[in-house]
């Protein structure tokens, strides 16, 4: 068993239990093929619970002072994590991105960039936006509703995947589709609040 699997399956016997975890929608992640899982982020538990609820096996970017600490970047590397440095624009980390849909995986995006500690859904960065453009990738929409307390229910919710031919047609801006995808996810937040 691979380190990826077997991390998958401890959070999921920790979590699931403990925070009541409740999927709604997973049927709508395609099982093969380049897929962009965009999420809004309220908790730094928000990248396994994707991972654990999700049908596919998704790369995530983590930030690049995470990879500092030689125990936990090895772990990160092996659980196909890889660094974004923030507040720039990191292109071997954009590279690295096209480079998964290119190779048909799932890539998990949290398009806020930071966490949104009220549990409202953010502004969304540019970043999802141009990953969408720049690949034939589908765009799944997901919602984290919490609050992230023992016991009580959490919901994550998959919606069905964007159609972005349009976008890419029009030669949209990333910051459009960013914006459409994060209403997406806002619908999918308020619907199933």
């Amino acid at each position: 068993m691979n380190l990826y699997r077997f991390g998958k399956l401890i959070c999921s016997i920790i979590f699931y239990p403990l925070f009541r975890i409740k999927v709604i929608g997973r049927e709508n992640i395609p099982k093969e093929g380049p897929v962009i899982i965009c999420s809004n982020h309220i908790s730094n538990f928000d990248p396994p619970i994707v991972g654990i609820t999700s049908n596919r096996n998704i790369y995530f970017m983590a930030k690049e002072e995470l990879f500092k600490n030689r125990v936990i970047g090895g772990i990160l590397k092996r659980v196909h994590a890889f660094p974004i440095k923030r507040g720039m624009r990191d292109r071997n980390a954009l590279r690295k991105g096209l480079e998964v849909l290119k190779e048909q995986h799932a890539l998990g995006l949290f398009p806020e960039g930071t966490r949104q500690k009220s549990g409202e859904v953010g502004q969304g960065l540019a970043g999802a936006g141009f990953f969408a453009l720049r690949s034939e990738a589908y765009i799944v929409p997901c919602a984290i509703i919490g609050p992230y307390q023992k016991f009580k229910p959490l919901k994550v919710v998959y919606g069905k995947p964007i159609d972005m031919q349009s976008y890419r047609e029009e030669k949209a801006s990333a910051q459009v589709v960013t914006d459409r995808i994060m209403e997406e996810i806002r619908q999918l937040h308020k619907i199933h609040q």
